[in-house]
């Protein structure tokens, strides 16, 4: 599968993401919400977003290599974080580029969407991190 990403001109420069994807393929992989927790349901880095976006980015690795993907195969991500304010950026960004050698996620990130909410399934639960991918 290849996936080219590129911002063309025009569009709003410099963000840290990609605005557009285009990729050829067959078989859609759908990684749902993964948040920063363990196999076994062990909370990690507590009240941290930047640990915490680290390891919702680690888990939706997990579930992507499991359908036989990478981030080299993703088309889009969404984050939502609780209680978002613009002032979070460095701590949220700090968590992307911690992680983003260890699980092969190349920076500019592809196209992504942050989205702020009230609430995410229990209340020390700061990020979620949703991917889709696209296979031969």
């Amino acid at each position: 599968m290849t996936v080219q990403y590129f911002t063309p001109e025009g569009m709003l420069q410099p963000v840290p993401y990609h605005h557009v994807a285009v990729g050829t393929g067959t078989k859609h992989v759908h990684v749902s919400g993964q948040i920063a927790r363990q196999a076994d349901g062990t909370p990690v880095a507590p009240g941290d977003l930047a640990g915490q976006v680290a390891q919702a980015l680690r888990n939706t690795s997990v579930g992507l290599a499991g359908a036989g993907a990478s981030f080299a195969d993703v088309l889009r991500l969404t984050f939502y974080v609780t209680q978002w304010s613009p002032e979070k950026i460095g701590d949220f960004m700090s968590g992307v580029e911690t992680v983003a050698d260890e699980i092969g996620l190349r920076l500019p990130l592809p196209p992504a969407s942050l989205i702020g909410v009230e609430y995410l399934f229990e209340p020390d639960v700061l990020v979620e991190v949703e991917a889709t991918a696209l296979l031969d």
